[in-house]
């Protein structure tokens, strides 16, 4: 279980220093990130076939994640290998393969001494200590980076376990007190906080006629065929709440007359438009779909997105080797200068616990 090189994902710098802890040098807290309160976690209803001490387990797991200022990925990850592990219960023994190992992560001697393994708190921040050290972690599929820091037999082992740890830390974060997922549904304040963002630099756009579009509904204003869903507004204030700077460039095009790309079939046109958005940058880095900016924004994304949300920039990912393993967003081709995030097609609102 050798830790690998130190590096660069998801947006977020970490340092490995000599004592083997991470060092976060710059990063905010992203969707999904917020702290689960244990006192309540037992005692909630099951989730994905889970209760009680296994769903503390799972928030403490949440909870070692955001104290590392890791996203919404990072934390799935780490629930879906202790439910591959021990479904999600502290064993003081191993398997039949293997009966040193012990814990949630069922981790050998080279994480510490058998008290800190038993100890779920510090057996999880050990295992994403090494998760972040894994090369491109963040980009490929959730079983395989758990592989690398367990080194067991089948490098798809928990695959399986993968979409119950996405309900479980969906449902853990979204009933999180002050969860940074956690967003009004109330348009024109959705707006009005996109507007403070834009006049202190914040959020850009690249044409002004967008942020006319952002303008008239935080002026409680109905344009015909220039709103923009509510949904949408959302994504856009936590793309803000979460990223230094964000970049926009385009919204609703059936208010603009645009017919780039599907043209009058796009997202940006159909059912009065309103209902995408298009982000050229993020922190500083110019987008592509492939690059961790991205990535970060799509992790977070994902797990509170509506059944049929889309995320473009598939080819893109492909090309450069980057497989998701997505539970609610699909992805479909576009092209690779931006991320685009689509709502059309989605059934229902999304759960950010506003």
């Amino acid at each position: 279980m050798g830790a690998g090189k130190v590096a660069v994902a998801a947006g977020v710098a970490f340092l490995l220093t000599l004592g083997g802890t991470v060092a976060i040098s710059s990063a905010t807290a992203a969707c999904g990130g917020g702290s689960v309160n244990l006192a309540s976690v037992g005692t909630s209803a099951p989730v994905a076939g889970y209760s009680g001490d296994q769903l503390v387990i799972a928030g403490t797991i949440i909870n070692a994640a955001a104290e590392l200022e890791l996203d919404t990925r990072a934390a799935v990850i780490a629930v879906m290998t202790g439910m591959g592990e021990s479904s999600l219960r502290n064993l003081n023994h191993g398997d039949a393969v293997d009966n040193t190992t012990i814990g949630v992560f069922q981790q050998g001697e080279s994480y510490g001494p058998r008290v800190d393994r038993l100890d779920p708190k510090k057996a999880a921040t050990a295992f994403l200590t090494r998760l972040v050290q894994v090369p491109g972690w963040a980009t490929m599929p959730p079983s395989l980076a758990a592989h690398e820091v367990q080194i067991n037999q089948d490098p798809d082992h928990y695959t399986k376990f993968y979409p119950a740890a996405v309900e479980v830390v969906q449902a853990l974060t979204s009933s999180a007190s002050g969860g940074a997922c956690s967003v009004g549904g109330d348009s024109q304040a959705l707006a009005q906080e996109l507007m403070t963002a834009a006049g202190n630099g914040q959020l850009r756009v690249l044409e002004p006629r967008y942020l006319a579009q952002i303008e008239s509904v935080a002026a409680g204003q109905k344009v015909p065929n220039c709103g923009i869903d509510v949904s949408i507004l959302q994504i856009m204030v936590l793309a803000v709440r979460s990223f230094e700077t964000v970049g926009v460039s385009d919204i609703n095009r059936k208010c603009t007359g645009s017919q780039l790309g599907a043209g009058t079939g796009s997202s940006h046109w159909i059912e009065g438009g309103g209902k995408a958005v298009d982000f050229y940058a993020l922190g500083g880095t110019i987008l592509t779909g492939t690059d961790p900016q991205s990535i970060r924004l799509i992790s977070m994304l994902d797990p509170i997105m509506p059944a049929g949300a889309r995320v473009g920039q598939v080819q893109c990912r492909a090309e450069a080797g980057i497989s998701l393993g997505l539970r609610n967003m699909r992805e479909f081709e576009d092209t690779c200068n931006h991320l685009h995030i689509d709502l059309a097609y989605a059934k229902g609102p999304l759960n950010v616990g506003g």
